[in-house]
This record gives C-alpha cells, sequence and structure tokens, in this order.
C-alpha cells in the first residue's frame, strides 16, 4: 500500500464509524498542484453525522488527516461531498 491509500483507509474507517449505512461511504483521491484532494461520500441521511454539529467532526477529521498526512511528509485535504 502506497502513503495515499493510507489517508484514503484513514478517512474511510472515520466515516464507516460514524455513519448508519457504511456500505455507502466512498473515498476516492484526486491529485492537486500542491496537495492530494481525499473527497468522502456518505448517504445522503449521513451527511449531518460527518459534519457534526457547527463543522466540529468534520473540523476534527480534518486535523487528523493534516496530521497524519505532514507525518508523511505530504499534503492533503478532505473534501466532504454532498
Amino acid at each position: 500500500m502506497n502513503d495515499i491509500d493510507d489517508l484514503k483507509e484513514l478517512v474511510r474507517f472515520m466515516a464507516t464509524s460514524l455513519v448508519d449505512d457504511p456500505d455507502d461511504v466512498e473515498v476516492e483521491a484526486v491529485d492537486g498542484d500542491d496537495a492530494t484532494v481525499i473527497e468522502l461520500t456518505v448517504a445522503e441521511t449521513d451527511l449531518g453525522k460527518v459534519i457534526g454539529k457547527d463543522g466540529r467532526t468534520a473540523r476534527a477529521m480534518r486535523a487528523l488527516l493534516s496530521a497524519t498526512s505532514a507525518r508523511m511528509r505530504k499534503r492533503a485535504v478532505l473534501d466532504i461531498l454532498e
């Protein structure tokens, strides 16, 4: 497994732990110019669980992803798609 796959698995693990329908969790990686964008898609009914109250859950997921990618000497950002 490479670093990008590890980051995708981290996001998948966090998301499936939060949602009611883990089978609808999809994670894709898109290479950008200066960072890798990790795109997370969940069921419409689970969107609120992933974002959290005032965006706290999403902010925490982004912080974990940022810290993990920094240790790998990479830059990754999380994009939650509707």
